[in-house]
């Protein structure tokens, strides 16, 4: 596929995505907030660790694989996720599943996030994207906070190439509750994966604030 060649090897392409309230948009690519895919009700103990819980934070259709889907989930207690932010203690969970639609059930949801659609991507040059807002950019080159090369150095080690970030600097201002706290503290959530043939075993490689 000559897209997925442009975006995850060449780097010249990428996919940004964005939030949208109106939840009667049933053409988007997934959701931030509001309840965990249904997948999940019967697989809690795919995401809670011991006395850890999680909540959740987006899911997005994978790009590359139709009929698969990709959630994320940050621990509750924010300490823990603060001191956990870099690969491999990254305390972040990524897990891929087949496409599952929004379950009623609440348990996982964050408080203070209000559900919103996440839009089909649109595809665009690396280069044109360097000054544009987004809330998801896959591919290209990852848009660093801080360009140190600790956050990078075991994910290089063992093979990981960057697949996608998560920025909350393209949050509408709808998506915060009132009494709310922005969950990466208005950063960047980087996602890596082992880019072939295939795309395998997606992890939160790190996060970042300024």
């Amino acid at each position: 596929m000559e897209n997925k060649t442009n975006i995850l090897i060449k780097r010249l392409d990428c996919i940004l995505y964005y939030a949208d309230l109106d939840s009667t948009n049933e053409h988007g690519a997934g959701w931030i907030g509001g309840n965990a895919p249904v997948f999940f009700d019967n697989h809690s103990d795919l995401i809670h660790d011991h006395n850890q819980k999680y909540v959740f934070y987006l899911s997005l259709n994978h790009p590359f694989k139709p009929g698969s889907m990709i959630s994320i989930f940050i621990p509750e207690d924010r300490d823990e996720h603060l001191e956990n932010n870099i690969y491999p203690n990254c305390s972040v969970k990524v897990i891929e599943h087949p496409i599952s639609a929004e379950s009623t059930i609440n348990i996982f949801a964050n408080s203070s996030l209000i559900k919103h659609i996440i839009s089909a991507g649109q595809l665009t040059s690396d280069e044109k994207s360097i000054d544009r807002p987004f809330l998801i950019k896959v591919g290209g080159n990852p848009r660093l906070i801080q360009n140190e090369d600790y956050y990078l150095a075991k994910l290089k080690e063992e093979s990981f190439s960057f697949f996608f970030q998560v920025d909350e600097d393209g949050y509408p201002d709808t998506l915060i509750q009132e009494d709310g706290s922005y969950p990466f503290y208005f950063g960047s959530l980087y996602i890596f994966a082992k880019v072939g043939t295939e795309i395998e075993h997606p992890i939160a490689g790190f996060w970042q604030f300024s």
